[in-house]
């Protein structure tokens, strides 16, 4: 049987097992976010080479700063929270018993794949620096990697766990449930980036973390709800894009959705203003494109990929950064090697980084064949398995966050 012959059969078994009911518009919005998030962290991000031999991370973006837009097509976090908050409030409705189960069996979901990447990068560490003779500034950048997109997912961790709330604000309120979390990240933008910025401490930005990253998810209840109508949709990509465009030319905000090195102000860590400006807009617009997405994905062929692109969503989040590490740190023995170690400052080095994403996407289908195992129940891991992975990935988190 040929490789499309086989491609079709397995189309064709997915497009059968698909439940009637199932809204192939959400899954297929979720399945975008999923993969902007692995192709906005290869293409910008890159490596530098010290003289000891050891990688550092770098961004083209300190180099091109005309290719921040690139960022805000590959920042949907928004989408990804917003789909979150639908599929979260349709399962809530359906839990046959208490909500606090319900919670227990979606934070389990989460947690696992986290702890189980963060263990085996644990036990790894001491395996490449003292068996092969990793530089320990290699292994610093590398599991500065590894946790990155990790924060995502104890974000959305603490939003899951707020759901019962988000729905009963829906239902109050409908779409206008999210507006105070607007105002909330608008007052501490006003705060720390006002007249009276220099008073105001650091720490305050923090406050932006939670309302920030929970108003596209409220969105989404409140859409689940059914609260969210097609004029509420225009609104909200129409004002989205309006305060956008201000906020950038305006007011100064950063153009990057991403951090850039050398810059004091970044937009996502926390969420400024300007990232539920853009979530606002994408999440009128998917709501608005949500028929045309459904219809389009009743083909088997554009059906399967999303599936299977679901069915490994935190393989994806968790071990995506080390699909390009398992390239990058091999590759830094023979020195600089264009588009993977090197400054990544010309049109060469984009171009080959380009070239490089395919081989990327081909070691995280490698690695998600075994670790995506981590995302069942680990039925076969008793107790004392258990906590030495909970020890394993409290260490690595301390060595992470270079506390150790």
């Amino acid at each position: 049987m040929s490789a499309l012959a086989l491609m079709s059969r397995t189309a064709r078994r997915i497009e059968d097992a698909t439940p009637a009911h199932r809204d192939r518009a959400v899954d297929g919005l979720r399945a975008l976010a999923l993969l902007a998030v692995p192709t906005g962290h290869w293409l910008l991000g890159g490596f530098t080479l010290s003289p000891d031999g050891a990688l550092h991370n770098a961004s083209p973006l300190g180099a091109f700063p005309g290719f921040a837009p690139v960022s805000w097509v590959l920042q949907m976090l928004g989408i990804f929270f917003l789909v979150g908050g639908y599929a979260s409030v349709l399962s809530y409705r359906r839990r046959k018993g208490s909500t606090r189960a319900w919670l227990g069996g979606r934070l389990a979901r989460l947690g696992r794949p986290v702890l189980g990447v963060t263990a085996v990068w644990a036990a790894l560490l001491p395996l490449l620096h003292f068996g092969l003779g990793v530089p320990v500034d290699t292994l610093r950048t590398a599991s500065t990697l590894v946790v990155q997109p990790l924060w995502f997912v104890g974000v959305y961790t603490v939003v899951t766990a707020l759901t019962p709330y988000c729905v009963r604000a829906a239902r109050r309120l409908g779409v206008w449930a999210a507006a105070p979390l607007l105002g909330s990240v608008a007052v501490v933008d006003l705060l720390r980036y006002g007249p009276y910025a220099d008073a105001v401490p650091s720490w305050l930005s923090l406050l932006n973390v939670l309302p920030g990253w929970l108003f596209a998810y409220q969105l989404g209840v409140s859409w689940g709800e059914g609260r969210v109508t097609r004029r509420h949709a225009w609104a909200l990509l129409l004002g989205g894009a309006a305060l956008f465009a201000a906020l950038l030319l305006l007011f100064g905000y950063p153009a990057s959705m991403v951090g850039v090195p050398g810059e004091a102000r970044t937009n996502s860590h926390p969420p400024s203003l300007l990232v539920l400006a853009l979530a606002a807009a994408q999440s009128g617009a998917a709501i608005l494109l949500r028929d045309r997405i459904g219809a389009l994905l009743r083909r088997p062929a554009l059906w399967a990929p999303v599936v299977v692109v679901n069915l490994s969503a935190m393989t994806v989040l968790c071990w995506h950064q080390t699909a390009m590490l398992a390239a990058a740190v091999p590759a830094a023995y023979a020195g600089e090697v264009p588009g993977l170690v090197g400054a990544p400052d010309s049109a060469g080095w984009i171009l080959a980084r380009l070239a490089w994403m395919p081989v990327f996407a081909g070691l995280l289908v490698l690695i998600g064949r075994y670790a995506r195992r981590f995302e069942s129940p680990w039925t076969g891991a008793g107790p004392a398995r258990r906590a030495l992975a909970g020890v394993l990935a409290a260490g690595f988190g301390v060595f992470a966050l270079g506390l150790g």
